[in-house]
Parts: structure tokens; C-alpha cells; sequence
């Protein structure tokens, strides 16, 4: 009975090295430390400023990495729209970022602001962009009604005519307008059935008229 005793108690002793062994390695120990940090979905952002950010030590136990945290410092760079972060055992913390990218120039005065599709101004330039379309407004601001607007209708802007365009105003979300780059005007209205106004407007443009009103598209005036 006392051998039976003993043994049990030296395997639970044994037990509770290994148990306590193995919890110094994961969570306190260097040997399943960080050492690579890796970065993923970047191409304007240098991954080096993605690591800074980040704020992870080489050595820091993998399992104590707070995953949530470094997501929000990573999220706080301008030009990050999202971030995901993940363990790769044995020692590597894998960044997955998803750049912000320009959607529009808007006109600043003497310089341009480049803005994305949530209208998060990225940088002002003293000359815009080629190839960006221009998006004059008020106030470029991500919550500005009428540069959310505005940035609607340009995403639901098929390509050909896109292509066609000079610049989108949007003094307010109701009364939007577009200048094409033949010299043809076109007023929109809103940013409702933008997708469908795009349609209605590229089959009127076939028609001769300097001025189109796609406002009601159930209802196109060409003059």
C-alpha cells in the first residue's frame, strides 16, 4: 500500500514538473519567443513601418503576444485599412494588412488632397495624381456627408465612363454633378441607382446634348 502510495505520489510530482516545464517554456521563456515577424498584403507601406508599429520584441513569448493590440497599433497607420494578426508556431507573428488605396483627388486650392473610398484623406500633394478622378467638394473628410456621396457615385461609375470624366462635384449629397471631358455636363442628383444612372447614361451620351439629367433615371432630358 505505501509502495502504491509513493509511486503515486512521485507521478504526480513528475506530472506537475512536466505541467510546470512546459508553462515556463510557452509563456516565459525565450524558446518559443518571436523571432520573426512577418508582413503580408503590404506594397506602399514599408514593412519595416509595420513592424515599428507593431511594437513586438524579438524574444517576447509567442502566447503572450496580445494579437488585439497589435491590430490596433497597426490599424492606427493612415494607410492601413485593416490589419490581421496570427501565431505561426514555433515563432513567428504573421501581420496580414490590407492597404488603404487612393480613390480620388480633391482639389485644395493650391494642393491636392488624395483620398480612399472611405474618404480618409492619405496625403496633399501639390500635384494630383494622373489617372485619379477628381472630386470637388467642401470639405474632404471621412465623415463628410457629400464626400461620401460622391465617392458613392464613383465607385458605381461604369469603367467607360469613368474614363470620360473630368471631375465630380458634390456641393451636397443631393446635388451632385458630373463634367465629362468632352465638355458635356450630366446632373445626377443624389447617390441613389447610381449603378443604374451609370447604365441610363452612358445610352443617352449616344444622343447629341451638352446637359443630361440622370436625377430620375426613369425619366433622362438631354438638351
Amino acid at each position: 500500500m505505501r509502495r502504491a502510495v509513493r509511486r503515486s505520489a512521485l507521478a504526480t510530482l513528475l506530472t506537475g514538473g512536466v505541467v510546470g516545464v512546459a508553462t515556463w517554456v510557452v509563456f516565459f521563456s525565450p524558446v518559443l519567443g518571436v523571432r520573426e515577424v512577418e508582413i503580408t498584403g503590404n506594397g506602399r507601406v514599408p514593412a519595416e513601418e509595420l513592424r515599428q508599429a507593431a511594437g513586438v520584441r524579438t524574444g517576447t513569448p509567442l502566447a503572450t503576444v496580445d494579437l488585439a493590440g497589435v491590430e490596433a497599433r497597426v490599424r492606427a497607420l493612415r494607410a492601413v485599412e485593416s490589419a490581421t494578426v496570427g501565431r505561426v508556431w514555433p515563432g513567428t507573428l504573421r501581420i496580414s494588412v490590407v492597404e488603404r488605396v487612393p480613390a480620388a483627388a480633391v482639389p485644395l486650392g493650391a494642393e491636392t488632397a488624395v483620398i480612399d473610398r472611405y474618404g480618409v484623406v492619405l496625403q496633399q500633394v501639390t500635384v494630383a495624381p494622373p489617372r485619379l478622378p477628381v472630386l470637388r467638394v467642401e470639405r474632404a473628410a471621412a465623415d463628410d456627408p457629400a464626400t461620401r456621396a460622391g465617392l458613392t457615385v464613383l465607385r458605381a461609375l461604369p469603367g467607360d465612363l469613368l474614363d470620360r470624366l473630368r471631375e465630380l462635384r458634390a456641393p451636397s449629397p443631393r446635388s451632385i454633378t458630373l463634367k465629362l471631358t468632352d465638355g458635356r455636363s450630366v446632373t445626377w442628383g443624389d447617390a441613389r441607382d447610381s449603378a443604374r444612372k451609370g447604365r441610363v447614361l452612358l445610352a443617352a451620351l449616344a444622343k447629341p446634348g451638352k446637359s443630361y439629367d440622370v436625377s430620375s433615371p426613369g425619366v433622362v432630358t438631354v438638351r
